[in-house]
């Protein structure tokens, strides 16, 4: 089931020009705060918010999902996204260039997501 919500997010991340899309599966790291991460860049600050109000709308749609909590909405550079299970960070892309955040969890699988 989870796959499925995964994809769910990808899916609303690219329908939004979103780019870079990767899922972290950090079950098997138990310091972990979350059993995915997923991570995508955008080209602005107007296609950060785009695509994080497409998650929002698609997750609850699809899958009846709300986040218990998101930061970053006032900038938009970086938003968090926490659905509890699966976290979403949605950067520009300089951003995501500069806190490198797959290279953190670099021993944890990876998937990457590409327009269906």
């Amino acid at each position: 089931m989870i796959t499925h919500d995964l994809r769910v997010i990808a899916d609303a991340i690219l329908d939004k020009k979103g780019e870079n899309v990767v899922s972290i599966d950090l079950r098997s790291i138990g310091t972990a705060i979350t059993d995915y991460f997923v991570v995508c860049d955008g080209s602005s600050t107007t296609n950060v918010s785009a695509i994080a109000d497409n998650i929002l709308k698609e997750a609850k749609e699809k899958l009846g999902l709300k986040p218990s909590r998101v930061q970053g909405l006032e900038n938009n550079f970086w938003i968090i996204m926490d659905f509890g299970n699966i976290v979403v960070h949605i950067f520009q892309k300089e951003y995501r260039d500069f806190y490198r955040l797959e290279d953190l969890w670099a021993d944890a699988p990876h998937k990457t997501y590409k327009a269906r």
